[in-house]
Order: C-alpha cells, then structure tokens, then sequence
C-alpha cells in the first residue's frame, strides 16, 4: 500500500460523499466509466479510491438485493437484546452468524438491536435455535423477535420503483397497488440455488475491487462447492448471463460499496416505530415516507405501532426537525424513538 501522504486525499465530508454515491450504480463498478463521470482521470480516480481505504472509510464492494424475489422472499427479522456489559462474547458469537446485517448498541430496556435477513423459513429456524443456544448462556436471557410483514424501502432505496415492487413512482393508488401485487405473484420471478450464492458471494465476498465472473466460479467450486449438485458445472459465461439476468429482473438492486457512517459524516441513527391515524391508511403512509431522505429502511411489523424505519441524519440536531417535520403531515398518531449508541458491524451502504 502506498504512502496516504503521496494519495489524493479526500478530506471534505461533501466530496467524500460525492465520490462514494459515485461508487454506486445499477450496473457494475468500471473505473474508466465512473472516472469520466466526475471528470477525473483514471489514475486520479484510483488515487482516491485508494485513500478512502487507507483512512479506512470504506471497506468493499458490494450489492444489495431486492426481499421480493420468488419463490421465497427474504426474510427481515429483528431482534433486540438485553446484555450485561461483561459478557461481550454474546456480540462475538452473534457476529459470527453471516445472516447478521445489523447489530447496534441501543438505549432503553434493551441493550442491543440485531437485523437479520434470512433466504428461507428454514434458514430462519435454523439461525433463530443458534440464537436461542447463545442466549441461553446470557446473563439476562431476555431478546423479543420482531417479525417484519412487508419491507417497502432498503438501504435507501425504495422498493416502490424497482421491478418486482408494487408502485413505479407513480400517484400512489391503493386499488392499483393491489391490482400490482396479484400480477406480480403471478410473474415467473423464481431463482435457484445457484443464483442464491452468486447473490451472496456479490454481497458478502467482494473485497476492495470487485469481483471477476472467474472469481465467482473459483468461490463457487471452492468454498460452496457442498451446497453445489453433485457434478455440477458452472462456466464463466454462465454466471455472466445469470447475473445479467438478476439485474434485469431487478433481483439486484444496485452495485455499491460498503462504508463508515461516522467517517462520511452521519453522526446520528435511530430507530423510530410510527402509528397512523387511520390504521387502513399504513401502506399509503408507507409509500409517503418512502421520500424521505432521512430514512434509510421501513418495514411493516405486526406490532401496535406497526412502521419500523431506520433514520440517519449528519447532525443529531437534524433528528428534532425530522420529528416535527413529520408530525405536520397530520397523519400520524403516535412514535416512538430508539436512540443508537453504537454500531457494531461498523461498514454498511446506503443511498447518500
């Protein structure tokens, strides 16, 4: 690794965040392209590429994939957790589960708040015995499931505009929202097994370049070769026109890099649970929020305040007039906000 004194730093927050969300795309990362796109050179470009994982801000490449694919969606599950303060082993194992996308230090009657997505009900059970196991050993032995029902926006981007969601940006009607999500169970969205580990070696085992078609064949021979059928062979061209496939059919929602909040500039994460007004009103609510800048996720739980959403703001200032803002739409009855100490898997990405 070169000298981060002889790289093209990148020390402005604002140019940092620029570069990153240059980083992201719907199609995959090429230098000489996204270079050309901020009117850098290609070696300029690679300078600052190379500074930004010096200074350790961001980590690797990555994807993010759309929960409703067939025949099964992804499954988010979140789970909060009270820990005592001397067993930091229960977060070790924890971080040992790849199902585990989130796992944030929390303020109030839980100490910790995990996010994992799961590819089936097997899975899931599987995973949710190797929590109970770990949290039989705790000191407290006290976590809640919360199942989510519905997930309309993920990492910033809102299923509303992707192929397999109910709403393409348009006025948000209730009756053609329904009309949508019977025409698209009846679309042949399905995917295999093998386009589950290509999902996951995009998203998981990507390092800082992305990866080569050759790259996923040689994982998929070496390290997934269990789950393969037996005999089965998968060529570069294969897995090219796979992937192509996964990106047309709006499986993959966009290719991008994971990195530090804090180290972009996002000083404040919460959690905020919302109940409507007018209960029949939470899908249209939903699809409001969905444009919100501040917030990075909502799901639908099967909870009395039944909106979970995940809001990032740069200052922690910023979070009071995000509250106020939303109050003046006169169409939510009650909230309720969790406050993030910590992040504990520290790299994520979202749309900036």
């Amino acid at each position: 690794m070169q000298n981060c004194n002889n790289m093209s730093k990148i020390k402005d927050r604002t140019e940092v965040q620029k570069f990153i969300k240059n980083l992201s795309g719907k199609t995959k990362f090429i230098i000489s392209k996204n270079s050309r796109v901020i009117g850098l050179s290609r070696q300029t470009y690679q300078n600052k590429l190379d500074s930004l994982r010096f200074q350790k801000i961001i980590a690797n490449f990555t994807i993010n994939i759309n929960p409703n694919i067939q025949p099964n969606n992804l499954k988010y599950v979140m789970i909060e957790i009270k820990t005592n303060p001397k067993e930091p082993e229960l977060v070790e194992e924890l971080l040992k589960l790849s199902q585990l996308k989130m796992l944030d230090g929390i303020i109030g009657d839980f100490s910790l708040f995990a996010l994992f997505i799961f590819k089936s009900a097997e899975e899931y059970y599987q995973i949710l015995n190797k929590v109970d196991d770990i949290m039989a050993k705790s000191y407290f032995k006290k976590y809640q499931i919360i199942e989510t029902i519905k997930v309309f926006k993920t990492n910033g981007i809102s299923l509303k505009n992707s192929k397999n969601s109910f709403d393409n940006g348009k006025k948000i009607d209730l009756k053609q929202i329904a009309q949508n999500s019977s025409n698209i169970q009846n679309q042949n969205f399905d995917i295999d097994e093998i386009d589950h580990l290509i999902l996951k070696i995009l998203q998981e085992d990507q390092g800082l370049r992305p990866i080569s078609t050759y790259e996923i064949k040689d994982l998929l021979v070496k390290k997934y070769l269990k789950t393969l059928k037996p005999h089965s062979t998968i060529s570069q061209s294969t897995i090219h026109n796979r992937i192509k496939r996964l990106e047309l059919q709006g499986i993959i929602l966009n290719y991008t890099v994971n990195f530090s909040p804090m180290k972009v500039g996002f000083k404040g994460k919460y959690y905020i649970r919302i109940k409507p007004k007018d209960p029949s009103k939470y899908n249209e609510l939903a699809f409001n929020l969905v444009n919100n800048k501040n917030i990075t996720d909502i799901f639908r739980i099967g909870e009395q305040l039944g909106l979970f959403a995940i809001v990032r703001v740069k200052k922690v200032e910023d979070y009071a007039d995000f509250i106020r803002e939303l109050y003046q739409s006169n169409e939510i009855e009650d909230t309720l906000t969790t406050f993030v100490l910590d992040e504990l898997i520290t790299y994520t990405n979202f749309v900036i």
